[in-house]
């Protein structure tokens, strides 16, 4: 059957709209589709050619619902869902929790039998099924009072972060805050696209074996869980995710990538309700052996958690906002740590503009982790500047992957010992170079001379300030004044935690 990737996202989005006039949320609209996309495939999976025994209890399977209409049809989808979510494994992992969102039978009925059932979605290739399903994550993230942005990297930046780490057949991927899975899915693309031949043995490793994601909230792993058998990894059977706090203990895996946006936001703290109704908040420091420092810095958390979760000369791209490279204390002692005991080769600092998490400055830190040693890994920084002069937004100026071209080139995937600076003091124009240049080194000397080992470093001259007719767009302005403040609130609130006293 022939159906190309644009008819099947139309066909998604015309019956999205239909239910958002119910009230349905795109997000609550995700999650039915990835409850009756998974009873569906598995059926498919238990017929001729497959002919494997379904996971699915035959009194829920997907033709119990076929047989079923009006409110007899709603009782058993209802029940069906509780059921379920009591399972164990994968079950479990797409049921936990979940509930009928429909408001009206017929509906139900003809998102069933329409939409679901007439498509034999085993047959679809990867990248129609995926591509259709992550038009509706990119859609519910834009959704900004859903709050599913926190949970989407924007696409362009995970292909060259993921075009830079450039991961090999027979490699274990990890995400320990996998969001929907767009790192995992891009790297299993990247591998297929460029290993044409894969044998049996890497095809079965690619699939069961080669990715592994970890995600605290149950709803959003869930849907990660659908994103990663929709683009070919995992099954029905079995899914690579894990539910769960990444940063709670030492899985005691270990990988040679680790991609990751770790979530934004600080400071991590449990609110406490005690017997006479007063609030109380404690900070939620992490306290394990293979760290470095004890902090409730998230961020520094999970830097820490990466490095552990590498193999030797295993290799990481992580997502960092700007407090991760100035701050004092605990963000010291990591930096210094990491600088020393992993090559901290190459810092990617993003412009604003990009995340639907607003007032974010955001970075990309590479680094392969290392041995002991008494000398430090590290002997150059790159750092590539895409923030200065550079204007993005969400929706009318979105970053795209060719933006991030410059960048891979610079990066020189496989042979980073030829890195050219494209700066230079003076033009100069047989090395191609000049005081415009967004890609220069520094020395692990300079680096640590800096105070507090700093690693939040500009060079480049900001034309705005420079030139009042070289300013942006005023809309794009407005954006970036919005960012700047949403950044200075939420600096403004972490002050105000460290300095509030517990309620007597």
């Amino acid at each position: 059957m022939n159906t190309t990737t644009n008819s099947l996202v139309q066909k998604l989005w015309n019956y999205c709209n239909v239910l958002r006039d119910d009230g349905m949320s795109y997000g609550d609209y995700v999650e039915q589709l990835t409850y009756l996309l998974f009873l569906k495939m598995a059926d498919e999976r238990s017929a001729p050619p497959y002919n494997q025994p379904s996971i699915v209890p035959k009194a829920y399977a997907w033709p119990t619902l076929l047989a079923k209409d009006g409110d007899e049809l709603f009782d058993h989808y209802r029940h069906a869902l509780e059921k379920l979510g009591q399972e164990k494994g994968t079950l479990g992992l797409i049921f936990g929790k979940a509930q009928n969102k429909f408001q009206d039978p017929a509906k139900l009925r003809r998102v069933i039998v329409d939409l679901i059932d007439a498509e034999t979605w085993t047959v679809l290739g990867a990248d129609v099924k995926g591509d259709a399903y992550e038009g509706l994550l990119e859609k519910n993230a834009q959704d900004t009072k859903s709050g599913a942005g926190q949970y989407f990297t924007p696409r362009a930046l995970i292909q060259a972060m993921v075009d830079c780490i450039a991961p090999q057949p027979g490699e274990r991927i990890t995400d320990p805050a996998c969001g929907t899975g767009g790192f995992l899915f891009t790297a299993h693309n990247y591998v297929t696209a460029h290993n044409k031949n894969l044998t049996r043995d890497q095809l079965k490793h690619l699939k069961e074996k080669a990715f592994t994601g970890y995600e605290l909230v149950q709803a959003t792993a869930r849907v990660c869980a659908m994103n990663m058998m929709l683009h070919g990894i995992g099954s029905e059977k079995a899914v690579p995710v894990v539910v769960g706090d990444a940063l709670a203990a030492d899985p005691g895996e270990r990988f040679e990538v680790v991609l990751a946006n770790p979530p934004f936001g600080k400071k991590s703290s449990t609110v406490i309700v005690g017997e006479d109704g007063r609030t109380t908040t404690e900070k939620d420091t992490i306290e394990r052996d293979d760290f470095w420092a004890t902090t409730s810095n998230k961020q520094l958390n999970f830097v820490q958690h990466i490095k552990t979760l590498l193999e030797k000369n295993g290799r990481a791209a992580v997502v960092l906002p700007d407090n991760v490279l100035f701050e004092g204390g605990a963000g010291e002692t990591i930096r210094k740590r990491l600088l020393h005991e992993c090559d901290v080769h190459t810092l990617l600092r993003l412009p604003t503009g990009l995340f639907y998490a607003q007032g974010v400055k955001a970075n990309v830190v590479f680094f392969e982790k290392k041995g002991a040693s008494e000398t430090p890994w590290t002997k150059q920084l790159w750092i590539y500047d895409l923030r200065t002069n550079k204007h993005f937004t969400l929706k009318t100026n979105p970053l795209r992957r060719a933006d991030l071209d410059e960048f891979v080139d610079l990066y020189q995937v496989g042979n980073r010992q030829q890195r050219q600076a494209t700066w230079s003091p003076e033009p100069n124009a047989s090395a191609g170079s000049g005081p415009n240049g967004r890609w220069r080194a520094y020395s692990y000397d300079e680096l640590v001379a800096r105070d507090k080992t700093s690693l939040d470093i500009f060079w480049l001259k900001d034309d705005a300030l420079a030139d009042g007719d070289n300013l942006p767009a005023p809309g794009v302005i407005a954006a970036e004044i919005v960012e700047d403040l949403h950044a200075a609130l939420e600096q403004f609130r972490l002050i105000a935690s460290d300095l509030a006293e517990p309620a007597a």
